[in-house]
């Protein structure tokens, strides 16, 4: 550790001497950039799986996939801004393992690197359905390569099934079908999304991807791509019923990236398991997708995977690295963009015969509306269709909703949308 340092007067806190970031995501970037805001001049190292410099996710289901963006325009800093941090990024090369006590990180490359300080960043990885391995024209979308490959396949594809009737198969679905081409969508829910909107809204959606020409398949679970000589051909349902297709999309979700940490000493369940600091060991962290932490308004471990979230978090992190002792109490938010439609929600829509939902703004006939959540009487969150500031005002009723929740999560009208799993766009919303 370095030195006392004196930050505020009457103030001082212990910094590490070096932080290593185990992870080139928008989560280690804005990790690295808040410590440098904050003063921290110790050295900072981040590993990186993927060849490329921190990038955003969200554009790669939309603008990078439709082709209205180059894959540049995806990129989080320019080289210069990169280089200006004063951190080194040692990128291509995955963490392998972590040995929590000494905080020492190996790579597959064979590096060993150690830090006073470690964060980790390291993310997700997409599901994939048995079979889909052996079998060419079946892709999964999470990186920027993902994107510019199915892109490339999009365009020569006559018919295409997304599998995955969530946030990404969405996206994915209404990009493809803006490019003008052939979709499926198919998954387990009545309707897309309406594990995260709930069925009311989900229904709206559903009308706006038919309306587009995008054929539903929902309220069957999928088997997997079935193929000839290598070559995927269709997409099995456990209702008996085939989909035709040349090119397939796997879009079931992700799982967070700890294999590496199985052997660190630290917790992984659903995510590396962190207290209310996101403090995952001693001098470790974790940040984005990958962190599950406890959340004290919930009194809950709560993980999220939204873009949002990989932010506001890092500041955090980066502030509790530095010494201060900041609980990370979000109120959860995520977005998508679909056709010309914005969807937003602050907080966690109820599941349940007791869930309530009221449109307040707006009025649904219209496209536009903002409608509120409330289960056993308290707000839960507030969802907004094509109203991006009616929404971010309601959103004030899910702060004071969750600064009043009871200590007891069992107590907790939360509870029920807590145990259902991350809240979560995918890594790319």
């Amino acid at each position: 550790m370095r030195s006392t340092v004196d930050r505020t007067p009457g103030t001082t806190v212990r910094e590490p001497a070096d932080v290593l970031v185990v992870g080139a995501s928008a989560a280690g970037l804005t990790t690295v950039e808040a410590l440098r805001r904050q003063g921290y001049t110790g050295r900072v190292t981040v590993l990186g799986a993927e060849p490329h410099t921190p990038y955003d996710r969200p554009p790669l289901s939309k603008q990078v996939l439709a082709g209205t963006w180059q894959p540049d325009r995806a990129q989080l800093r320019s080289p210069e801004a990169l280089s200006a941090m004063g951190a080194e990024f040692i990128l291509g090369d995955p963490a392998v393992a972590l040995d929590a006590a000494t905080r020492t990180v190996r790579t597959a490359a064979g590096r060993t690197l150690r830090a006073d300080a470690v964060v980790v960043a390291t993310g997700t990885r997409p599901r994939t359905l048995p079979g889909q391995a052996a079998l060419a024209g079946v892709h999964v979308l999470r990186t920027l390569d993902d994107a510019l490959a199915l892109r490339a396949a999009l365009l020569v594809s006559a018919r295409t099934v997304i599998v995955g009737d969530g946030v990404l198969g969405a996206e994915i679905a209404a990009t493809a079908r803006t490019m003008g081409l052939d979709v499926t969508l198919a998954g387990p829910q009545h309707a897309p999304m309406a594990g995260q909107l709930g069925h009311g809204v989900a229904d709206l959606l559903a009308g706006l991807h038919t309306g587009r020409g995008v054929r539903l398949r929902l309220g069957a679970g999928v088997r997997g791509p079935v193929g000839e000589a290598g070559a995927v051909t269709g997409v099995a349902l456990d209702n008996g019923e085939l989909l035709p297709a040349d090119l397939v999309v796997v879009a079931i979700g992700a799982e967070p990236v700890t294999g590496w940490l199985h052997d660190s000493g630290l917790r992984v369940d659903n995510g590396l398991v962190c207290d209310s600091r996101c403090r995952a060991g001693e001098g470790v962290y974790a940040v984005g997708d990958v962190a599950r932490w406890h959340h004290d308004q919930l009194d809950g471990l709560l993980r999220l995977e939204n873009r949002t979230n990989a932010g506001e978090q890092a500041m955090v992190v980066a502030a509790n690295i530095l010494g201060a002792d900041r609980a990370y109490t979000p109120v959860p938010y995520f977005w998508t963009d679909q056709y010309d439609t914005k969807i937003q929600v602050h907080g966690f829509v109820p599941a349940g015969a007791d869930a309530e939902m009221t449109v307040v703004d707006g009025d649904p006939a219209s496209g536009r509306f903002v409608a509120r959540y409330r289960r056993a009487g308290r707000v839960t969150g507030v969802l907004g269709w094509n109203m991006p500031k009616q929404t971010r005002l309601r959103r004030q009723e899910v702060v004071a909703a969750l600064a009043a929740a009871p200590a007891d999560p069992l107590a907790d009208p939360l509870a029920g949308s807590l145990a259902r799993g991350p809240a979560r766009t995918t890594a790319l919303s």
